[in-house]
């Protein structure tokens, strides 16, 4: 399996999880359409506002940082 296979079916697993919470897992463009370096946020579905991955600038998160703030939650939750 490629890393872009595994790359994707990651996100998968990890939107799945922020949904449970009410959180939708955004993705930079330019990682998307330019093909450059980018990064991930996490925003509330209820308030519109970006909860994770805007510091020290948005779209800052990588896919680890964001699996690791998704398994905060779950055990927190539990």
């Amino acid at each position: 399996m490629s890393r872009k296979e595994f790359d994707a079916s990651r996100m998968r697993r990890m939107k799945r999880v922020a949904a449970r919470h009410g959180l939708t897992i955004l993705t930079s463009e330019k990682i998307k359409v330019l093909g450059q370096p980018g990064g991930h946020a996490v925003r509330d579905d209820e308030s519109f506002k970006i909860v994770y991955g805007d510091v020290p600038k948005p779209f800052s998160a990588t896919l680890d940082d964001i699996e690791a703030y998704l398994e905060r939650l779950e055990d927190e939750s539990s």
